[in-house]
This record gives structure tokens, sequence and C-alpha cells, in this order.
């Protein structure tokens, strides 16, 4: 794992942290195709390669890595590895009709980025599996009423499954970061509608939480009336308190 920029780079060296990665997707051979995020050394990407079932392709921004990549996997590279930098890389087009899933040990500086391409691109990403710094993949899966439940774990829980598989520890790396990590598994909701329109769904949660201390019906005074929102008990709530399909019926309840 190289998690760039933010704590340079620390690449993972456990071999069974490694497999158990690669063996936590479970869609991978219905899509045929895997794109794995950052593979820096290939410590992850080993793993995958040892799966015929299906096709592994890895996106790299590091010259040094993808010189590195040439040198130690020579045909994968030449056929699979693209020099690009994830968040300028059009998947779904790269992939035309294919469906792909998405996994990575993510440089954590984009990590959060990272899950909104998955969002945006959900319609060809059936799973995703990904090692993130602890405390954002505890957002990404936990429950309403959490200390930690956020924007992120609203938007994730409305269109995936969420699951903590297990924490990595510091001496998984080398050199050990400072901080903790977890790999987390999001499979996506199949013939899933969310019942309102997506865009106001988004503003919805955004607004809330952009003053997560404060009631509802002080962040969203723009969306309704002042009648509903003193009268309603609803609006007394805290935007960590609202799973996501209370969302779909705030915004469903917006005045136009």
């Amino acid at each position: 794992m190289h998690a760039k920029k933010s704590f340079g780079q620390h690449f993972l060296k456990d071999e069974l942290i490694a497999e158990r990665i690669a063996d936590s997707l479970l869609q991978a051979a219905q899509t045929g195709c895997v794109l794995e995020v950052g593979p820096g050394m290939g410590m992850l990407t080993k793993y995958l390669l040892a799966h015929p079932e299906y096709e592994t392709f890895a996106v790299e921004a590091d010259r040094d890595m993808v010189e590195y990549l040439g040198k130690h996997f020579p045909d994968f590279a030449q056929k699979h590895l693209i020099p690009k930098d994830f968040l300028d890389f059009d998947a779904p087009a790269f992939f035309g009709e294919r469906s792909f899933c998405l996994i990575g040990n993510y440089p954590y500086n984009i990590s959060t980025q990272i899950l909104f391409r998955l969002l945006d691109w959900r319609d060809q990403i059936p799973e995703m599996v990904g090692m993130f710094q602890k405390e954002v993949a505890d957002r990404i899966v936990s429950p309403p009423g959490s200390r930690v439940y956020g924007i992120t774990s609203v938007l994730a829980q409305a269109f995936f499954k969420t699951e903590y598989l297990f924490t990595v520890e510091p001496g998984s790396f080398n050199p050990p970061p400072k901080v903790v990590s977890a790999v987390i598994r999001l499979t996506r909701k199949e013939n899933f509608t969310l019942g309102c329109d997506e865009k106001r769904f988004k503003t919805m949660v955004k607004t809330a939480f952009g003053q997560r201390r404060k009631m509802l019906r002080n962040t969203l005074k723009p969306f309704f009336d002042n009648d509903l929102l003193m009268s309603d008990p609803f609006f007394e709530k805290r935007p960590e308190t609202l799973g996501w399909e209370e969302y779909v019926r705030l915004a469903n309840k917006v005045k136009e």
C-alpha cells in the first residue's frame, strides 16, 4: 500500500494480508474483470493475478512504481497496467460495456474521492474491496447514531451493502504508518431504486451534515416551510441519527 503524499509511501509487506484482501472479492468471477487502484510494488497484484477466472487491470500514477512493475511483472505491465492517476482515469469508458470490480490498498489522501467515483460508476461496479485508513473505513460502515456516521456513511449505505472485514495493524507495512488501516467490502444493491431524485437526496444529506451539531430545523430551512419545521418534532433530530431511508423521505417532502 502506498499512501502517497500524506504519509510518504508505506508498502504492504504481509503476504497473508495481501492474499486475504484479494480473496475478499466475491463477484470478480462474474464480472470477469478487476481494476486495482495504486498497485505500488505489486504485493496485492500478484494474488489477483493468481485468479485465472478474471482479468486484472491496474492504474498507477507513480512513475517509479510503473517502472518497477514493468521489470517484475512484464507481461502484466505491458497489457494491463495503465500509467495514470486514478482520479484522471475514465474507467467506465475504458471498460466499455464490461462490468468490473474495484480493489486496492488505496492511497489514503484520495480514498474518499475513490469512494465517490465508486458511487458515480456504480452501474458498472457491483463490488468494491479496499483498504482505507481505519477511521475512514469506520465512517463508511457505521450505523446511524454513531459518532463517526456522516455523509459518506449515508451515501455509501444508500446504494451498497457495507461490511467491515478486518483491521490491519501498522506493522504489516514497511515503513509502518502512524495510523491503523482496515479492509471493507461494498456490494451493490441489485434492482435497487433510491425512491427520490438523487441530486436532491445528496444535497439534503450534505446540507444536513454541513452543521452536524445543529437540529434539522436549523440546517434544512432552505427546503421546508417554517411552520412545518417548527411543528413537526422530526425536525428536532440531528443529522447523524437518520438512516438513508429517512433522507429519501426528506428529499420527497421538499417544497418545489
